[in-house]
């Protein structure tokens, strides 16, 4: 029982609780542990915080503490009011434990009396809190029981949606100004009412939702079906009332068919849910682009977050341990739905009809196949997880959208596999009879057992449990008269079924599910009119590979045929796909536009061999460039060694005026990560490559070569922590060529304090083991603030550009200073140190100082300082030189000419602002 005030100038509730805690094991208990989640909000340090920090989220680290929230413990007593003790363990400040007067024997009840106020937290950070509108969301906002089943089961809030508590009577006095519209799916009644107060009562029985949202006006709309009651705000603007009373109709009735009874009288089924849990892809573009529609997107809408507040409602699985059940449960009930109701729905919607859309193979493609999709974007990558990983050390795609569509993708291809049995009337059974009482996996896999002959041990042990692909393949096909023999390899170290499809002009003649084994097994069958044969045509396997999947009766030599496709594709297996791209390009302001046309075999989901050739020609130079590559990547699992690359590129570009280089670069790359912490963004690289330059020099060439071409062995070392909180990158770097072999050092870190000041602060260490290069030329020397690049590395829009804007970008590496300084460069050693800290914003102070060292000379001491904008780290910055060993530059002339500017185009890096989010 709780009684609640609400003050909504200062954000508060005073809350007064009575905690009914029932011991249902068979173990004395001393000490009972209390979540109070609102606590999560109490700093940047929390469990909370530290999350939104992994996710490179700094609304949390930046914001006032006044708009925080935490709890303020008053008294905690048992029945008789003797005080107890509490504490709240070191790194789970949202966490109690309390101390008990007397032991809790099995069986007996134990009142815990609590008095305490909350602060709410603004809702921006989760959704939850006090929103901007000066309404009330509040979502695990008072003090709740944690799970004892042997063990405590307790969790701090993670911004996961995952809080684990047993089913219990819930009754809330909740006084709050008039004004207020109380909404929740809890039975409701007004207690109380004058002109600027009124106490509501909310109730129900075995409950574990803890939502009740105070607003200004009414935003949820009630609907009753034949069913139960849907309380909803999700909406799609232009869909009549009458349209979407028939479609929760329809809704409530698939679930009540699929998973039984509801035993509440109302579901709250919210646009925060939904936001937070969203149908992912292309449905989520913009109104006016939207491909389906209103009826069908709002249906999907609605059932997909009314699925999952059913199931969090009355299927009772630890949500941070075992979500796969439920989650998977959810996605596989969705699949059924749209398959049954919507067989003909694309995966592009209404865009699939567009012409030009339509050429492409995603226009072909259902609507389900998007689960395949997105769970393949994370196994290709080797970032996929096993769905029995706790969820807070899930990567962020893998926890919203990746693992969940694994399993449920994973019991779809259960379902299609036991045939004996309905997995369907299984869920449905299974949901009903363990309805409002804890439950693992290990219960569903035991009572899935119970009803099928079949061997499903597979799906648990391998599929569920561990992070093996699934990867078949068919070969050594032999026709003769009147049979066809053949063999299967199971190329990963599992016993997963495969389904096989006997194909006949592109019409299935028979469908056969093969039992699982390892390594490779033989079959034969009658030849029939068979002129293919397929594995796992209808994609219900989440196969890492389906390639190789096909095989031709007759002989052919190629067994898929070739297909050319404009712009990069979905992956059509059934095809050898080479894709074209028309190129039009800005590369640099010697060869101006460019044009050509790109060649290459890459999709959308990651492939192990990647090629691409790509010829052009330049409108300024007038000559024709371009370049191509080729690359393997073998993806390892189990070990923090995890990626190893093979490459070789070769490309011919312009670097000045008539000028041409030409690149041959085949390499090695190592890289690690931590085998059991994907979250953790640490990496480790090691890279071995071969650089061979040519130039060639035309008769216009603005620039004198006076070094022969070259020929340079690189050897790096990377380690990486591209944090958004604290930022290190540490690297080593070494080469060595004909006339010359070097070492050097690069250090960065990166700190944004607890006080919202940023600091970063690099040393480059770098010197010359030997050189013999020509001393009149500084072309493979260290550079002070513009790296000659010589291996071509650097992305400069203007590589050789003395004077002008191009001349002015500047790219931090090597010396890293802003101002252009004498000497410009350092053919023995180098030393440099840059630092800059936040003045305003984005507003920074930097300041580098170093030392040069020539061949013959003394060395110099060099300085400079500015002012920098950081508008977008490490992608668009510009810097304003202030004073320097030039002494006041900024009352020099011509200082619009020593203005610095960093500015990236390539939208591979600019995307990696997205992805750091998500992988």
């Amino acid at each position: 029982m709780l009684k609640a005030e609400v003050n909504k100038d200062s954000r508060q509730i005073a809350i007064q609780q009575t905690i009914k805690y029932k011991n249902t094991s068979d173990t004395t208990l001393y000490e009972v542990y209390l979540h109070d989640w609102n606590n999560s909000y109490s700093n940047k340090s929390t469990a909370l915080g530290k999350r939104f920090e992994e996710e490179f989220n700094t609304s949390f680290h930046l914001a006032k503490d006044r708009s925080r929230g935490y709890t303020t413990i008053h008294s905690i007593a048992d029945q008789g009011g003797k005080s107890m003790d509490f504490i709240r363990p070191k790194k789970q400040v949202d966490i109690l434990k309390v101390i008990l007067n007397s032991p809790l024997e099995p069986g007996d009840t134990y009142h815990i009396e609590l008095k305490y106020l909350i602060k709410l937290a603004d809702a921006q950070f989760t959704d939850y809190g006090f929103t901007k509108e000066g309404n009330f969301k509040l979502k695990y906002w008072y003090i709740t029981p944690a799970v004892y089943n042997g063990k405590w089961q307790v969790y701090s809030n993670k911004n996961l949606d995952d809080l684990f508590i047993p089913a219990s009577d819930v009754s809330i006095e909740l006084t709050h100004p008039s004004g207020y519209k109380v909404e929740s799916e809890f039975n409701q009644q007004i207690l109380a009412s004058k002109t600027d107060v009124t106490t509501t009562l909310l109730s129900g029985k075995n409950r574990t939702e803890t939502f009740v949202s105070l607003n200004t006006t009414k935003q949820y709309s009630s609907i009753t079906t034949d069913d139960f009651t849907v309380l909803s705000d999700i909406d799609v603007k232009g869909l009549a009332s009458q349209a979407k009373a028939i479609i929760t109709d329809r809704v409530t009735q698939y679930i009540t068919e699929a998973l039984g009874d509801y035993p509440h009288k109302n579901l709250l089924v919210t646009a925060i849910d939904y936001n937070r849990d969203p149908l992912y892809g292309i449905n989520q573009l913009p109104d006016f682009l939207r491909p389906f529609p209103d009826d069908i997107q709002y249906e999907l809408k609605l059932l997909k977050s009314a699925l999952q507040q059913y199931l969090d409602n009355t299927l009772l699985v630890n949500p941070r341990k075992d979500y796969w059940l439920s989650e998977g449960i959810q996605i596989y009930l969705m699949i059924q739905y749209v398959k049954t109701n919507y067989p003909n729905l694309k995966l592009l919607g209404n865009l699939a009809n567009v012409w030009g859309i339509r050429a492409f193979h995603a226009s072909d493609l259902d609507f389900n196949f998007q689960y395949f999709l997105y769970s393949m974007e994370m196994a290709r990558k080797n970032n996929d997880q096993p769905l029995n990983t706790s969820k807070d050390s899930l990567v962020k795609f893998n926890a919203k959208i990746a693992s969940k569509y694994k399993a449920g993708m994973g019991l779809n291809y259960l379902n299609d596999y036991t045939e004996d049995v309905d997995l369907n009337s299984v869920i449905k059974n299974f949901v009903s009879e363990n309805r409002l009482t804890s439950v693992t996996p290990n219960d569903f896999e035991t009572y899935l057992k119970s009803q099928t002959t079949k061997d499903v041990d597979w799906f648990f042990t391998d599929y569920v449990n561990t992070r093996k692909k699934i990867d078949f393949k068919i070969y050594k096909l032999k026709t003769t008269e009147d049979s066809i023999s053949f063999t299967i390899k199971n190329k990963r170290d599992h016993a997963m079924p495969v389904s096989l499809f006997a194909m006949n002009n592109d019409s299935v003649l028979s469908k056969t599910w093969l039992d699982g084994f390892k390594g490779e097994k033989q079959f034969a069958i009658a030849k029939d009119s068979i002129d293919k044969l397929v594995l796992d045509y209808d994609y219900t396997i989440p196969e890492i590979n389906q390639r190789d999947n096909y095989k031709s009766t007759n002989g052919s030599l190629f067994s898929k045929p070739l297909q050319f496709r404009l712009f990069k594709d979905i992956e059509d297996p059934y095809y050898n796909q080479l894709f074209l791209m028309p190129l039009i390009e800005f590369n640099n302001i010697y060869d101006g536009l460019t044009l050509g046309t790109k060649f290459y075999n890459k999709t959308l989901l990651r492939k192990r061999l990647n090629y691409r050739f790509s010829p052009q020609y330049a409108t300024n130079s007038k000559s024709f460039t371009g370049g191509g590559s080729v690359s393997y990547t073998h993806n390892l699992e189990g070990q923090n060694l995890y990626d190893i690359s093979y490459g070789l590129g070769v490309a011919y570009q312009s670097f000045a005026e008539d000028a041409f280089f030409t690149r041959i670069r085949p390499s090695f790359t190592l890289a690690f990560r931590d085998k059991d912490d994907f979250r953790s963004d640490v990496r480790d690289f090691i890279n071995l490559r071969y650089i061979s330059i040519t130039r060639n020099l035309g008769p216009d060439a603005t620039v004198v070569v006076d070094d022969p071409d070259y020929s340079v062995f690189n050897l790096r070392y990377i380690h990486s922590s591209p944090g958004i909180i604290n930022f290190s990158r540490f690297s080593t770097d070494f080469q060595i060529g004909a006339q010359f072999s070097k070492v050097s050092v690069d250090y960065e870190f990166r700190k944004l304090t607890k006080r919202n000041r940023n600091y970063d602060f690099r040393v480059y260490l770098g010197t010359f083991l030997k050189n013999s290069s020509d001393p009149n030329s500084d072309f493979f020397s260290f550079a002070l603030d513009r790296p000659t690049d010589y291996l071509f590395d650097l992305n400069y829009l203007g590589r050789s550009e003395a004077s002008g804007i191009f001349s002015q970008q500047i790219i931090i590496a090597e010396g890293g200073f802003k101002s252009q300084l004498q000497p410009e460069f350092a053919n023995q050693w180098i030393g440099t140190a840059n630092f800059s800290t936040s003045i305003w914003r984005y507003i920074q102070a930097y300041g580098d100082v170093g030392f040069v060292k020539n061949k013959g000379f003394d060395p110099v001491f060099v300085y400079d300082s500015g002012v920098r904008l950081n508008l977008v780290q490490d992608y668009f910055e510009i810097f304003f030189p202030i004073y320097s060993n030039l002494g006041l530059e900024i009352g020099q002339e011509n200082y619009d000419q020593k203005i610095r500017f960093k500015f990236t185009v390539d939208p591979q890096v600019l995307l990696g602002l997205f992805r750091r989010k998500w992988y």
